[in-house]
């Protein structure tokens, strides 16, 4: 008893032991955890706001490029307007809904930033001219990922086979057969095609 209280522990442990059980440092402490807890809660419910206000047809048609653009030609489309009242917004289309691809989707999309401050699409001139390279980074990104965001919509198993017209029952089981994707096949569903004779001249223009 009397070597423990002549020898107090001097190492690292011990020191950082006895100055965490301190009154003053446990009181410090654990304003310091619940200062962490309420900052982690508000940032974390802060970024999920932001996320959601980023992610709505309002906020994808706020600058011009798009109100004045792809908003007009999706305006005239099936998604937009249909005998079930089931519109598919931009969001439906070009965000996913699962958590971790939505953020890589929200990181993707600071370069639109880059370019909205640049002016590269700001006239409906250099949209037309731009219009081949963003479509075909659209179309090479739902290739990737299976059209993700149209079978959140449409689905293969889903569909009614014998509902359908004799052309899209052939398109759909050859597309079931060889393993296509909805994009293979359904390009300027919703807007307008580039031109892109130079591409590929059998492509057809327009809706």
């Amino acid at each position: 008893m009397a070597d423990n209280q002549t020898n107090p522990c001097t190492g690292f442990i011990c020191k950082l032991w006895n100055a965490v059980n301190r009154p003053t440092a446990r009181y410090s402490l654990g304003m310091l955890l619940f200062g962490g807890f309420v900052t982690g809660i508000l940032f974390w419910g802060g970024f999920n706001w932001a996320m959601e206000a980023t992610n709505s047809e309002e906020f994808c048609i706020s600058c011009h490029e798009m109100q004045e653009n792809v908003y007009e030609e999706y305006k005239e489309t099936i998604h937009y307007s249909n005998r079930t009242g089931v519109r598919a917004t931009c969001p439906d289309c070009h965000v996913p809904k699962e958590w971790h691809y939505k953020v890589v989707r929200k990181i993707q999309a600071t370069n639109e930033l880059l370019h909205k401050a640049l002016g590269s699409i700001d006239t409906p001139e250099k949209f037309e001219a731009k219009r081949l390279k963003l479509a075909s980074h659209v179309w090479e990104g739902m290739k990737k990922t299976d059209s993700r965001e149209c079978r959140n919509c449409h689905d293969f198993d889903s569909m009614d086979y014998p509902e359908q017209g004799r052309r899209a029952v052939a398109q759909h089981s050859v597309g079931l057969e060889e393993d296509k994707t909805c994009i293979d096949c359904h390009k300027g569903i919703a807007h307008s095609l580039p031109d892109m004779h130079e591409v590929d001249p059998t492509v057809v223009v327009g809706r």
